[in-house]
C-alpha cells in the first residue's frame, strides 16, 4: 500500500520528479568537470566564513553594555539601544576625529589617487624597455617595506637634524622636527603615502593600458595625431572604466584611514590634526591612562564608520553609473 502511495505521488507530480532528477544530474556533471576548482576554493571559503562572517556576530556588542567577564550573551542590552552611538556623537572628540578623518582621507584621494594614473601614463610612453623596468622597480620597492620600518624611516627623515631639515637649511629655511609640528603632519602623511603606494597602484593601470587596441593608435598617427593627442583621446578614454571602478572602491573606504601608520607617527602634540576615527577607537579599546576599555562604544563607532562608507560607496557607484556607464553593481 505504501508503494502504491509513492507511485501515486510520483504520478501526481511527474514534473517535479523529473526536475529533481535533472538538477541532480547537472550538479553531478558540474562536480565532475570542476571538482578541483571547488577543492581549491574551499580554503578561501573557510577563511571568509571564519574571519569575515563569523566575527560579524560581535557587532551585537554595539547594542549592549558589554562586560568582558560576562561575555556577549551574558551582557545586558543598552538602554536605549542607540546609547553608544549617541555617546559617540555627543563626545567632545567627535568633531575633531570626524574632521581629521575626512581631511586626511580627502587629501589622500585628491593627491594620491591621480598619481598612479599619471605614472602609468608616463611609463606607457617610454620606449626604452631597460629604463621602463628600472623606473617600475624603484617605484614598487617602497610598497614592500613594512609599515613599522616605513614609519621609522619617515621619523628619521623628519627629525630636527634629519634629511628634510638639512634640505630646508640648504634652501635658506630653518631646521625643525616636522612630525612634532601639527602644521606639517598631514603633508608628511599624504606625501609618504604617495611615495609608498604610487608604484604598486600603477600596476593595474598598466595592465588596463595593455588591453587598449593598438590599431586605434595607428589610425590616430595616420590622421596626424601626436603622442599627447593620442594619450588624451585614446589612452585616457580607455582607462576610464578602470579608473571609475577603483575610485568607487576607494570612496567605499573613505573613513578607513590606516590607523597603524598614524599611531606610529603621531604624538600628543599632533593629536589635534592627526587623531582619526580608527586611532580614537584603538585608544578606547586599549586605554593607556589606566581607564577601563570601552568595547561597546568602540564597536558602535566601527559600525557607524562602516555605514558611512557604504553610503559613500552606493552614492559614488550611482553617480559613476549615470556619468560614465561604469559601475560595480
Amino acid at each position: 500500500m505504501k508503494a502504491d502511495a509513492v507511485s501515486t505521488k510520483n504520478i501526481e507530480n511527474p514534473g517535479k520528479s523529473s526536475q529533481n532528477s535533472t538538477l541532480a544530474k547537472r550538479l553531478r556533471r558540474d562536480w565532475n568537470l570542476n571538482k578541483w576548482k571547488y577543492i581549491m576554493i574551499t580554503p578561501v571559503l573557510i577563511y571568509l566564513i571564519l574571519f569575515c562572517y563569523k566575527p560579524m556576530y560581535g557587532l551585537v556588542i554595539a547594542f549592549k553594555d558589554y562586560k568582558i567577564t560576562r561575555g556577549i550573551a551574558g551582557s545586558s542590552w543598552a538602554d536605549p539601544w542607540f546609547k553608544w552611538f549617541l555617546n559617540f556623537i555627543t563626545d567632545p572628540y567627535f568633531p575633531r576625529v570626524i574632521k581629521n578623518t575626512f581631511l586626511i582621507s580627502g587629501l589622500t584621494i585628491l593627491f594620491g589617487f591621480p598619481t598612479p594614473i599619471l605614472l602609468a601614463l608616463l611609463i606607457n610612453e617610454v620606449r626604452n624597455k631597460a629604463f621602463k623596468r628600472t623606473v617600475q622597480t624603484i617605484t614598487y620597492m617602497p610598497y614592500f617595506i613594512s609599515t613599522v620600518v616605513m614609519c621609522g624611516i619617515i621619523k628619521v627623515f623628519c627629525m630636527q637634524d634629519g634629511l628634510f631639515a638639512q634640505i630646508a637649511v640648504a634652501l635658506g629655511g630653518t631646521a625643525e622636527n616636522y612630525l612634532a609640528n601639527p602644521q606639517y603632519f598631514r603633508t608628511v602623511y599624504v606625501l609618504s603615502d604617495i611615495w609608498q603606494k604610487i608604484g604598486w597602484d600603477s600596476i593595474i593601470y598598466l595592465a588596463a593600458l595593455s588591453a587598449i587596441d593598438q590599431e586605434q593608435y595607428e589610425a590616430a598617427r595616420v590622421d596626424g595625431a601626436n603622442r599627447f593627442q593620442q594619450m588624451l583621446h585614446i589612452t585616457l578614454p580607455g582607462l576610464i572604466p578602470t579608473i571609475m571602478i577603483l575610485f568607487i572602491l576607494r570612496m567605499g573606504n573613505m573613513l578607513n584611514v590606516g590607523y597603524e601608520k598614524i599611531l606610529l607617527l603621531y604624538n600628543a602634540t599632533t593629536y589635534e590634526v592627526a587623531d582619526v576615527i580608527s586611532t580614537y577607537t584603538y585608544r578606547l579599546s586599549f586605554p593607556t591612562s589606566g581607564g577601563s576599555p570601552m568595547y561597546s562604544k568602540s564597536t558602535a563607532i566601527g559600525l557607524f564608520n562602516t555605514l558611512v562608507n557604504v553610503v559613500f560607496l552606493v552614492v559614488t557607484n550611482a553617480i559613476s553609473k549615470r556619468a560614465t556607464e561604469s559601475s560595480l553593481f
